[in-house]
């Protein structure tokens, strides 16, 4: 029968790896723990966060695009190029909007379509939604370029 002999570092080296693992245990029941936890606050039927959002997205969507359009073209892009632009740096802005609120915006399906010279038609679907509901918006506005 062959014996092994540990040294004093061999010692510490293994009651270390052996706390960590107990630690890293410990913290992964930690985390369980406290989703479990979580799952057992009761539902907020009165939230309206998403109603609530939807309905300020809809009245500024408009508006908010259309001084972004003309702020591009006054930067010197034309028209339909500007008003691209303005689209997504609107989606991009309330999509971070939506992330600081706590709830998920996004629009989706944009299609920009050149009605004459002057006038554009721009159509798209509004996502909102939170942890607990989701709302759908079909937009539908003009755009002058």
């Amino acid at each position: 029968m062959q014996r092994t002999s540990l040294s004093e570092g061999d010692r510490g080296q293994m009651l270390l790896a052996t706390g960590v693992v107990l630690l890293m245990s410990l913290l992964s029941m930690a985390i369980f723990g406290v989703k479990v936890a979580g799952l057992t606050l009761p539902h907020d039927a009165a939230s309206d966060d998403v109603l609530v959002t939807t309905e300020e997205v809809i009245l500024s969507l408009e508006p908010l695009s259309q001084a972004r359009t003309d702020l591009w073209m006054d930067g010197g892009l034309g028209g339909f190029e500007a008003a691209e632009l303005a689209i997504e740096t609107v989606h991009d802005d309330l999509l971070h909007h939506g992330e600081l609120r706590g709830v998920e915006i996004k629009l989706t399906s944009i299609e920009l379509v050149q009605v004459d010279a002057s006038t554009l038609s721009v159509t798209g679907e509004l996502g909102v939604s939170d942890g607990e509901a989701m709302l759908t918006y079909d937009v539908d506005f003009t755009l002058n370029v």
